[in-house]
């Protein structure tokens, strides 16, 4: 049986490309999704064997997409395609559970290269980020300083959403969105939005 695979960008027509290639390629793209908590909800309904996940998506992002896929599509293998070359970004995928990064700038080979490693139980990197994987593994590598549902509750402020609009998608109440907030901006000693704008840029996030 071919393969399923979810395909998770929010650009349209990035979607339709890699579909129309991973069809020519023999798979199955079963879902497609324009953002991360979309591909969270397709990945638990339909279980693909491979999630294929861009890295600035709105609402949540791939690295944390990948993270709540697991939890809720336990077999799901997630495959981050991104531009984003640079190590905090291919390292912070994997501590989240990627299994494969592989950069847009690549062909179409280097895709199917990694679906098919990955598939197969083994981790992938494009060949240009071969010197970051000692740092993917290593334990020296510092740690984000902030939990998971943190980075949730960052993004979408950083997105320009309120409060309200927060506890909302996280299915919260105001009080606990508040306070993921608040405590945000202490533990990073920021005191203004467009601070924490700023460090969810610098963290990769979302986009200027």
């Amino acid at each position: 049986m071919a393969l399923k695979i979810l395909l998770a960008d929010d650009h349209a027509i990035v979607r339709q490309g890699v579909k129309q290639l991973l069809t020519r390629e023999g798979y199955s793209v079963v879902g497609e999704a324009a953002d991360g908590r979309e591909a969270v909800r397709l990945a638990q309904e339909l279980s693909p064997d491979i999630a294929v996940l861009d890295l600035g998506m709105p609402l949540l992002n791939g690295v944390d997409a990948a993270r709540q896929i697991l939890k809720v599509s336990p077999s799901t293998k997630p495959i981050v395609l991104t531009f984003k070359k640079e190590a905090p970004y291919v390292v912070e995928a994997f501590r989240a559970g990627a299994r494969g990064y592989v950069l847009k700038t690549h062909g179409a080979s280097d895709l199917f290269e990694a679906i098919r490693k990955v598939s197969c139980g083994e981790a992938y990197v494009s060949p240009d980020l071969t010197e970051i994987v000692p740092q993917i593994w290593s334990k020296n590598t510092a740690e984000n300083p902030l939990t998971p549902r943190e980075r949730e509750v960052l993004q979408l402020v950083a997105e320009g959403k309120t409060t309200k609009e927060v506890a909302t998608l996280l299915g919260i109440s105001f009080n606990t969105a508040e306070s993921h907030r608040n405590r945000i901006m202490k533990r990073l000693n920021i005191h203004e939005t467009a601070g924490l704008v700023r460090y969810a840029i610098r963290l990769g996030l979302t986009s200027p």
